[in-house]
């Protein structure tokens, strides 16, 4: 009896694990590389192949027995981040699992502004979140992608790893760019999440601005603390390689990213209109000062509201009011600023917004966001109920965000003939001066 003749074609695969994911892809037609994905099955059909030989056409062999699937990455567990991730893998990684090294490699020397000017570029692009897929920079497109990316680490880690490369620290201590960290080691895919810590939200730093990558893509947006589930489990970490912004030059003191030589350039550089360095660099002053609740995003070089109300607050903390605390830099707090002198803005306080043509001053993007509990929720909404949008609210209006709030914002604002991303029921700066008009 002649032998049976096998032909080396791949038996057709649902497995969803990453290296499986990768070699359906990268070798559709080969077997070359695939013995580390899963050995064990791979030597099973071998065995089934050869006792098939032995005992002939005629007679039945058991179908070899695959192991057991892990659980499938794509399928979160209920009231989760549905955040699955990869595992760790060099820049542009290959499909199979590299052996975790027992010591993390040095790391790479970054400044806070540099952590959350990378994760920044990813939220710009609205890079698609994806387990398997890696972005231009190298970056696996996942939540541990994506810190490795902002941290610069020299590959891409996962939750279970990144430990290693940061410290752990408290709640109190938190900067821009720590993260916080769940890793679920009884089952990685059951909730397992990483967010970079991009400032608190509030005074009483119950939330804080959460840089993420979760599906569909990269985003920022003002988180209760640690996170919305398992709150309890995320952990403070700050990488290793943090370093201190670079030194400025000219007088001893002065503050990162704000050149102490640099003169104060005039009342015409800032204000309503105003567009240049300064602005940005008054932004960065501030924030390392303690007012950067106030931002929302940035800093950057278009004056915003946002400014002012950063300059107030350092206004008010030097103890001066009325037309002293304007939110507009003069001469002196510039010179504090620069020098580094003064006194800083305590636990992220921004003050009342200044009012402009009797509309009260709009108090930033971030206060209005789902986790958002502060007073100019109950503001708006109560505004909106005297405007005739009272229908949408069962109870309240209340400080809590809900989704009662932005409905009524929408509509309001399709009131206006706005449409698309313009009535999405966020209200911002021009929404606020149409309500309050």
């Amino acid at each position: 009896m002649e032998s049976p003749v096998f032909e080396e074609i791949d038996p057709a695969s649902d497995c969803d694990c990453p290296g499986c994911v990768h070699w359906r892809r990268a070798l559709p037609h080969s077997w070359v590389g695939r013995a580390g994905a899963h050995p064990a099955a791979h030597r099973a059909l071998g065995l089934a192949a050869m006792a098939s030989a032995a005992l002939g056409a005629g007679q039945a062999v058991p179908a070899a027995t695959a192991p057991h699937a892990p659980h499938r990455p794509g399928i979160p567990a209920a009231d989760e981040p549905d955040t699955p991730q990869g595992v760790t893998a060099p820049l542009h990684g290959p499909g199979v699992r590299p052996a975790t090294p027992a010591v993390a490699p040095k790391p790479t020397a970054i400044t806070r502004t540099e952590i959350i000017n990378r994760a920044k570029t990813w939220v710009a692009a609205k890079v698609p979140y994806s387990m398997s897929a890696y972005w231009s920079d190298g970056y696996r497109q996942d939540c541990s992608g994506y810190v490795s990316m902002a941290w610069k680490l020299p590959g891409n880690e996962w939750t279970g790893s990144l430990a290693q490369y940061g410290e752990k620290i408290s709640k109190e201590e938190l900067q821009l760019g720590d993260i916080l960290l769940f890793h679920n080691a009884a089952d990685p895919e059951q909730g397992s999440h990483v967010t970079i810590f991009g400032g608190w939200t509030d005074a009483s730093h119950t939330s804080y601005t959460a840089y993420e990558q979760t599906r569909p893509h990269t985003s920022r947006q003002s988180t209760p603390y640690a996170y919305w589930h398992n709150s309890d489990r995320y952990v403070p970490y700050r990488y290793k390689g943090v370093t201190p912004e670079k030194p400025v030059s000219g007088k001893a003191g002065g503050q990162p990213g704000a050149p102490a030589a640099t003169p104060y350039p005039g009342a015409a550089y800032f204000g309503p209109g105003a567009n240049n360095k300064y602005v940005t660099q008054l932004g960065r002053m501030l924030v390392a000062r303690g007012a950067g609740g106030s931002y929302a995003s940035g800093p950057g070089p278009r004056w915003t509201d946002a400014d002012r109300l950063a300059t107030r607050a350092f206004q008010r903390a030097q103890g001066w009011t009325g037309a002293e605390a304007d939110g507009l830099p003069g001469p002196h707090t510039w010179e504090l600023l620069v020098t580094g002198k003064g006194k800083d803005v305590k636990n992220g306080a921004v003050g009342p917004p200044p009012a402009s043509h009797g509309v009260p001053g709009y108090p930033g993007r971030a206060t209005f966001r789902p986790g958002a509990n502060n007073t100019y929720v109950t503001q708006l909404g109560k505004q909106l109920v005297r405007k005739g949008f009272g229908r949408f609210y069962r109870v309240g209006p209340g400080p809590v965000w809900s989704e009662a709030d932005r409905r009524a914002v929408e509509a309001f604002q399709r009131t206006q003939g706005w449409r698309g991303g313009a009535a999405d029921g966020y209200p911002g700066p021009e929404t606020w001066r149409r309500l309050f008009s």
